[in-house]
C-alpha cells in the first residue's frame, strides 16, 4: 500500500484542493519533489505551503503514522529535513529528532483505485493479464513510444551483460564473442553451461585445429563432459576422447568441471550435442562473426552466419550412438536462427561499438530487429491474446521485458498500461 501511496503522490492522483493536515490546516502541494529510492526520505525539494507558511524539505509516506516511530524515524536527524508527513491512517502523533511536532496530513484516495491496484498487484505473475481489459482498448499510439523504451530497455541490458563478460574475459574480444554465441545457442535451457564452454576453451587454440572438424569437436565434446557419457561402442566418439586426450596433454588443459546440461522433457533437436556441433562448424569457418556481423547490411546476411551444415556425423543424429531413426533436421530453423539474431547479433553489434567508442549502433541494431519477425512464444501469445500483438522482433522483445521486469515483479504502478488503468477508476 506504501507504494501505492508514493504512486498517488508522485503523480498527483490527489485532489488539487481540500487538502488538510490532521490539525486542521489548509494544505497546497506546490511541487511534489523527486522520488527517492535510496535510502532517506521518500520526497526530495518539495515545496509545500501548510496554512500561510511556504515550506521547502522533504515529503515521507507511511501507511499508518505509527510507521514513523517503528522506522525510528523520530531519533533520526536524517529525517529532520521533512516538512510534511503523508499517511493513510493518523494513528499517532509524530516529532523530529529535537523533539519538534511534524505536520501531518492523511492523503485522500479512492477506494476504488486501492481495489485495482490490490487487483493488479495479486494478479500479475499469474497466467493471465489483469489489465487485459486495458491493453485490448488502448490506442497503439499511446503505447508506441513506450514499447520502444522497453525493447531498447532489453537491448542495452543485454549488451550490459557482454560488457561485463568481456571484463571477465580480460578485455578478450574474440573469446567474448565465443562466449556469447554459446550462450545465444543454448536457448535459454542450456544458455550457462554453454556459456561456460565458450569462455573456458581457449578460441586461439581451437582455431589453430579450425581446418580440422575432429579437432575442433574434440576439444567442445571433451571439455563440455557430454563425451564421458557417449557409448563405448560408438567409433566417433572413440576418436573424439583419443583426440581429446592428446590436445589436453598439448596444450595443459582441464575439463571443465560442474557442467549441467539440461535434456530432460527436450525435444531431441533441442539437445546441446547439435548446438556444440554448430559451434564447431562456425569455428571450422575460422569464427569471424563479430566482422560479419558488423558488415552485414541485412537481416538475411545476419541469419546466414548461424545457418550451418553439420558435420557428417551430426546430420544424422541427435546425440552420440546410433544415428536416429527419424528424419534429422540438417540446419537450425528460421525461428532458432531469428532467435540468434536477436540475442546473439543485436546486442554484440550494440556492445562492440559502445567498447570500442565507436558510432553508436542503436539504430542499427534496432532497425535489424524491426526487419525479423516476432517471436511466437507463452508471453507474446499471453499479449495477443488480450489484443496486444506483436508486429515485428522489437515489439516482441519490448513484450517479453514487459512481462519479466514489470508483471512478474509485480511494478504495474511502473507500467503505462497500469498507470492509464489506475487513473481510468478515479473518481
Amino acid at each position: 500500500m506504501e507504494l501505492l501511496m508514493q504512486y498517488i503522490w508522485q503523480h498527483r492522483l490527489f485532489p488539487r484542493s481540500g487538502l488538510r493536515t490532521v490539525d486542521g490546516e489548509r494544505v497546497e502541494v506546490i511541487d511534489r519533489g523527486c522520488l527517492n529510492t535510496a535510502s532517506g526520505p521518500d520526497f526530495f525539494n518539495a515545496k509545500v505551503k501548510i496554512g500561510e507558511r511556504m515550506w521547502a524539505g522533504d515529503v515521507e509516506i507511511h501507511v499508518k503514522a505509527s510507521d514513523w516511530h517503528r522506522h525510528g524515524h523520530d531519533g533520526d536527524s536524517a529525517y529532520d529535513s521533512v516538512i510534511l508527513h503523508v499517511v493513510d491512517s493518523s494513528d499517532a502523533r509524530i516529532t523530529r529528532s529535537n523533539g519538534e511536532t511534524l505536520p501531518q496530513m492523511e492523503l485522500p484516495r479512492s477506494e476504488t483505485l486501492g481495489e485495482s491496484y490490490r487487483a493488479l498487484s495479486s494478479l500479475a505473475p499469474g497466467p493471465e493479464l489483469p489489465c487485459s481489459e486495458v491493453i485490448g482498448r488502448t490506442e497503439r499510439l499511446y503505447l508506441t513510444d513506450w514499447l520502444t523504451a522497453l525493447a531498447l530497455e532489453r537491448l542495452h541490458a543485454k549488451a550490459d551483460r557482454i560488457l561485463n563478460l568481456n571484463g571477465h574475459l580480460g578485455g578478450d574480444w574474440t573469446q567474448t564473442v565465443l562466449a556469447v554465441t554459446a550462450r545465444g545457442l543454448g536457448f535459454g535451457t542450456n544458455s550457462d553451461p554453454m556459456e561456460r564452454l565458450g569462455a573456458g576453451v581457449p578460441l586461439m587454440t581451437l582455431l589453430k585445429h579450425s581446418d580440422n572438424h575432429l579437432a575442433v569437436e574434440a576439444l567442445l565434446f571433451g571439455q563440455s563432459g557430454l563425451l564421458d557419457r557417449a557409448p563405448a561402442d560408438d567409433s566417433y566418439a572413440n576418436a573424439l576422447r583419443a583426440e581429446h586426450a592428446f590436445l589436453c596433454r598439448k596444450f595443459s588443459l582441464s575439463p571443465l568441471q560442474g557442467m549441467v546440461w539440461k535434456m530432460s522433457g527436450m525435444r531431441p533437436a533441442g539437445f546441446p550435442h547439435r548446438r556444440i556441433a554448430l559451434l564447431a562448424a562456425m569455428i571450422g569457418r575460422r569464427f569471424t562473426i563479430a566482422s560479419q556481423i558488423a558488415e552485414a547490411d541485412s537481416a538475411e546476411a545476419v541469419g546466414r552466419l548461424f545457418d550451418l551444415p553439420l558435420s557428417d556425423y551430426w546430420q544424422s543424429r541427435y546425440t552420440f550412438g546410433s544415428p536416429s531413426a527419424a528424419s534429422v533436421p540438417k540446419t537450425l530453423s528460421a525461428a532458432s536462427v531469428t532467435s540468434l539474431t536477436i540475442n546473439v547479433a543485436a546486442p554484440l553489434m550494440l556492445a562492440r561499438s559502445r567498447a570500442c567508442g565507436a558510432c553508436d549502433a542503436t539504430e542499427r541494431a534496432v532497425a535489424l530487429l524491426e526487419t525479423l519477425p516476432a517471436e511466437r512464444n507463452t508471453i507474446t501469445r499471453l499479449f495477443a491474446k488480450a489484443g496486444l500483438r506483436a508486429s515485428d522482433a522489437l515489439e516482441s522483445q519490448a513484450l517479453i521485458e514487459l512481462r519479466r521486469s514489470y508483471c512478474e515483479a509485480r511494478k504495474c504502478l511502473y507500467c503505462r498500461v497500469g498507470h492509464r488503468l489506475l487513473a481510468a477508476r478515479l473518481p
